[in-house]
């Protein structure tokens, strides 16, 4: 892995972090502290290939780009650019696909909602985060939700938010076949 390092006219393609810093502070308008490089250095050692951009003053930056071209003629020819496709990390499920699953049996579901209270002596109205975990016959993800969210609308105050099967709020696990 190497690095191409710009600031306006100047560049370098270097292969080391150390080589990087030395370039950098061989230019007098960028000020290197121990903080910079720092930085520099865990960019570098991170699994990130998006070119990283340094704030030198208002509008004056450098850029650093991690590459595999081992000249800058390759570089310059988007030889050797990391696709960002073949780095990222493929989901193991979709939470739709998840949710739709059909399996009936026993689920938890745990579900975060904003409940709305009475707050006792100033008689006003608040909402509240609240958590509710129940254990429900379900045939999936998704109707695992929709009894819980059932459920609790016969028994909170109708101004209670629900938040969305799909969002973070709402999370389920299958425990097993029904008897």
């Amino acid at each position: 892995m190497n690095l191409y390092l710009r600031y306006f006219d100047r560049e370098t393609l270097v292969s080391t972090v150390d080589e990087a810093i030395e370039f950098l502070s061989s230019i007098d308008e960028i000020e290197m502290n121990p903080l910079l490089e720092a930085d520099i250095r865990e960019y570098v050692a991170s699994d990130i290939f998006y070119p990283k951009r340094y704030k030198i003053h208002p509008r004056v930056y450098f850029i650093i780009i991690k590459t595999d071209a081992s000249n800058m003629q390759d570089f310059k020819e988007k030889k050797a650019i990391h696709s960002v496709e073949e780095n990222r990390v493929k989901p193991v499920a979709p939470v739709l696909v998840r949710l739709n699953e059909e399996c009936e049996g026993w689920y938890e579901g745990i579900l975060e909602f904003k409940r709305v209270l009475l707050v006792p002596g100033t008689g006003k109205f608040q909402y509240r985060d609240t958590q509710f975990a129940a254990r429900v016959k379900a045939m999936s993800g998704m109707d695992c939700y929709q009894r819980i969210v059932e459920h609790l609308r016969e028994r909170v105050d109708e101004r209670s938010q629900f938040p969305s099967a799909k969002g973070k709020n709402f999370k389920f696990r299958y425990l097993g076949r029904a008897k």
